[in-house]
């Protein structure tokens, strides 16, 4: 006989079944609830937490691309369409009093020389200003304060910057305010020297360019006529 005074256990009992009675599932960890909170969080950062602070940690920034073409040493690497042309004459072709190496543009200028800063203003701001607004300006300046020089010297450091020209002899305003003249007669032989003929202004000199690149472009091929 069995003892009044025990319980009976549930397991006995015919009613319980454990396909439907399941247990509960233990609770993970305590640190991999909080990964998965911080991963829920943070996205993008996995889920990665600095373990002293318990700040996520960010990402560092990517280094630049280094190339070393044989002797050069490491520098950045720059894509061609960005890539600057470097100037390979870092000076004057020619010397602020070397005026009669182009005595015909010398005599205009001693004559006119608001023609000759006309066509410099014209090329060096590419056609940006013409050559007769740039020759009034300079004309009106002259007649109305007798000192040109404070319009003309920012073209010569329009020209300087275009072509990485040192500040030389003197600085632009002394230059122009002491050699009006012979400054004005230089800078016009500069941009001749470099392909820029002031003569016959913006619109011609890039005509002539393109007649260039058409006379170097490679033929096209032709079909035998049979």
């Amino acid at each position: 006989m069995g003892r009044p005074d025990q319980t009976p256990s549930p397991r006995m009992h015919n009613n319980f079944n454990p396909m439907f009675h399941p247990q509960p599932a233990p609770e993970p960890p305590v640190y991999e609830k909080q990964m998965v909170d911080t991963e829920q969080k943070y996205p993008h950062n996995g889920g990665m937490l600095n373990q002293s602070s318990g700040v996520p940690n960010m990402p560092r920034p990517v280094q630049p691309t280094y190339i070393n073409p044989g002797r050069m040493g490491n520098q950045p690497y720059v894509p061609p369409q960005m890539a600057r042309p470097v100037n390979i004459n870092q000076n004057w072709t020619s010397g602020l009093f070397d005026c009669m190496n182009d005595g015909e543009n010398a005599i205009i200028t001693c004559f006119f020389p608001f023609v000759t800063f006309g066509q410099i203003a014209e090329v060096t701001d590419e056609g940006a200003t013409s050559c007769g607004t740039g020759g009034m300006l300079y004309g009106l300046i002259c007649c109305l304060f007798g000192i040109p020089c404070v319009y003309s010297c920012t073209f010569r450091a329009k020209i300087r910057s275009k072509f990485g020209l040192p500040d030389a002899p003197a600085p632009d305003w002394i230059t122009h305010c002491f050699c009006e003249y012979c400054a004005l007669c230089q800078e016009y032989r500069e941009l001749k020297n470099r392909g820029l003929d002031p003569a016959i202004g913006w619109s011609g000199n890039v005509q002539r360019q393109r007649q260039q690149q058409e006379m170097m472009a490679p033929p096209m091929g032709q079909r035998m006529m049979g």
